[in-house]
């Protein structure tokens, strides 16, 4: 099977409107989660998210195309043009044919669906914008970066819950390593942060009023971001023969599904999937320096997943480094594990490790390096990202350093 690298990749979130921007952010270990500022927040008990504060959509598109796109399809086309810029890609010809989209979401249209909602049933209008349905739907994103880059392959949209963005990142890489595709623009983005997003999110009881916390004693729950991440995924000699800067391998992926609860995680799915993507890629035990964790704050989810990595790795477990990025950022639900790649792909290409930020004080449960709080340099030749969604559904990334 062929090779499959990553040549370009983009992002806006809470952290920067760049890759650059999220990277020092990352190495900084600065927090990007802070008051919301969105509308009726004194109807909500939680009122913070890794929110992307001062976003102007005028600056970026012009009114026909607002009109069009709902804030996730913004941010998804805007991440997407810095990672094909990075790329040096001009889809065209047989290339554009041999070209697609797969990306991730789980709300999708769900701020234009929370503004419609208020039209037709608290302001009692008759009507709403014709665009709606083609603005608010889940595929609308990967259209849309399609059109803009001619990009005429297989295109689709995963929606897996948290686990979106792993999946659809996965399905891209089995494209091109199966011969699908040659190129594939990949990805997730979200945009949640509205009163019904978050108002739904309160009554789960699962989301932390002050800080995201992961794998501290003292957490309280996981913190919503927005944003979207998107990369160039890529056959090894097609990038080759053209001098393309690679950015980092691909080498395998698993899926799994704990086929258990809709809300409590299972070690032994968890497990699974990890398990698969060594496998998948061929990858010792030993060989694994950093995970990017899930890592969402929430007792369940961190100590489900801590036991997991410790059955998988056992000594080597405590040898490497996992630490949960979503402490800065927030949990991006669909479009979590795009970003959170960037992280994987940093400790890689810059040796440098993402810290868990927060954290405040052990947790026994979860007695491995979380890389608490400061960034760290390291020699690191594979990671892996995790993703374990609601509903059971998990997703994990290899990565190796080429």
């Amino acid at each position: 099977m062929r090779r499959v690298v990553i040549t370009g990749a983009g992002t806006i979130n809470a952290l920067g409107a760049s890759v650059a921007a999220t990277l020092e952010a990352m190495r900084e270990g600065r927090c990007g989660i802070g008051p919301l500022q969105i509308r009726d927040l004194d109807r909500l008990s939680v009122q913070i998210g890794g929110q992307i504060i001062g976003y102007d959509e005028t600056a970026h598109f012009n009114r026909q195309q607002i009109n069009l796109y709902d804030r996730f399809t913004q941010f998804a086309l805007l991440a997407a043009r810095e990672a094909i810029d990075q790329s040096g890609l001009t889809f065209s010809g047989e290339l554009a044919a041999r070209s697609g989209v797969v990306m991730g979401t789980s709300g999708g249209g769900l701020n234009t669906q929370d503004d419609n909602y208020r039209a037709v049933y608290e302001e009692g209008k008759n009507r709403v914008h014709p665009f709606v349905v083609p603005k608010l739907m889940n595929n609308a994103a990967t259209s849309h970066v399609s059109m803009e880059h001619n990009l005429k392959g297989p295109s689709f949209t995963v929606s897996t819950a948290c686990a979106s963005s792993n999946h659809a990142i996965g399905q891209a890489f089995q494209m091109v390593r199966t011969g699908l595709a040659d190129v594939m623009v990949t990805g997730g983005t979200e945009a949640m942060l509205c009163f019904g997003g978050v108002k739904a999110w309160e009554g789960l009881r699962v989301m932390s009023k002050d800080a995201c916390r992961p794998f501290s004693a003292t957490r309280n729950g996981m913190v919503q971001g927005e944003g979207a991440g998107m990369f160039v995924l890529e056959e090894y000699e097609h990038a080759r023969a053209r001098g393309a800067d690679i950015l980092a391998e691909i080498t395998g992926f698993a899926m799994s599904s704990d086929a258990a609860d809709i809300v409590m995680p299972s070690k032994q799915g968890a497990a699974r999937a990890i398990m698969g993507a060594m496998r998948d890629g061929a990858i010792p035990l030993d060989a694994v320096g950093y995970i990017n964790a899930h890592g969402t704050g929430t007792a369940a989810n961190d100590k489900t997943e801590c036991a997991a990595v410790a059955d998988v790795f056992g000594h080597h477990a405590n040898d490497l480094m996992i630490s949960s990025t979503k402490s800065m950022h927030g949990h991006l639900i669909g479009g979590t594990g795009a970003v959170e790649l960037l992280a994987c792909i940093m400790a890689l290409r810059d040796g440098v490790v993402a810290p868990t930020i927060g954290y405040e004080e052990p947790d026994p449960e979860c007695a491995l390096d979380v890389v608490p709080n400061e960034a760290r340099e390291a020699d690191i030749e594979v990671t892996l990202s995790n993703a374990f969604a609601f509903g059971g559904l998990n997703a994990v990334l290899a990565l190796r350093r080429i």
